[in-house]
């Protein structure tokens, strides 16, 4: 059976003037994850990642329990996150009263994001985005093609961020945009999204779970940033 664990990367650096990094949350998440791999035998014929800092780190923390070679892991830049940080500017800009404060409060900076996200969704998002939201679709489509047409019969692992997972599973469940964006405002740090494929097509077979928290003394490492 070919398989497939896409992995959200682990907690960032929220409100760091750079988010593009793993927190000390970030690093223990992505670590206990390679633990929980390691303790049930699991072994990956090949490990992908996203280009993004918090993709290859997450990616070296899962490795390092389970002696994998880094130097063999592919990046895979279709398994990167949209630019949030452009469509929240420009929802900000379309809507002054809407700016946020220097330091925000997560609640809030989410709840704006949400707000651009779905206007995006909609065309209605204004000022020269990168990204439109069908080149996003499809470039989520041409990565579950590629994975389905090169890795049948193999366990991957795929580490990559919360909106193209939301963007995959939505897909999957031929579901509408709307539900993108709740998929992806509810998807857990270095949470498992399992998935069964083949050449032809692709299933869903759980969603965001987090095995390697589920312990009450790790609760406080189930994060959403």
């Amino acid at each position: 059976m070919s398989e497939i664990y896409f992995v959200r990367h682990g907690q960032a650096s929220f409100g760091a003037t750079n988010y593009d990094q793993l927190s000390g949350k970030g690093h223990q998440q992505a670590r206990l994850l390679g633990e929980y791999f390691q303790r049930r035998g699991m072994t990956f014929d090949h490990v992908l990642m996203g280009d993004m800092v918090r993709h290859r780190e997450t990616a070296q923390g899962i490795a390092q329990p389970l002696g994998l070679d880094e130097s063999a892991f592919e990046v895979f830049r279709e398994l990167n996150e949209f630019d949030f940080h452009a469509i929240l500017a420009a929802y900000t800009t379309q809507f002054p009263e809407q700016a946020l404060p220097e330091k925000p409060a997560v609640a809030d900076f989410f709840k704006r994001l949400r707000q651009g996200i779905m206007l995006w969704s909609r065309c209605e998002l204004e000022g020269d985005l990168p990204e439109t939201w069908a080149d996003f679709e499809q470039r989520v489509q041409r990565m579950k093609m590629d994975i389905m047409a090169r890795c049948a019969g193999k366990r991957v692992l795929a580490v990559s961020s919360g909106g193209a997972i939301a963007m995959l599973v939505s897909q999957l469940l031929r579901s509408p945009s709307e539900t993108m964006i709740e998929l992806n405002l509810q998807t857990r740090n270095t949470a498992l999204i399992h998935c069964v494929f083949n050449q032809r097509n692709m299933r869903l077979s759980s969603f965001n779970s987090v095995p390697h928290l589920d312990d009450p003394a790790h609760q406080s490492l189930i994060t959403y940033a």
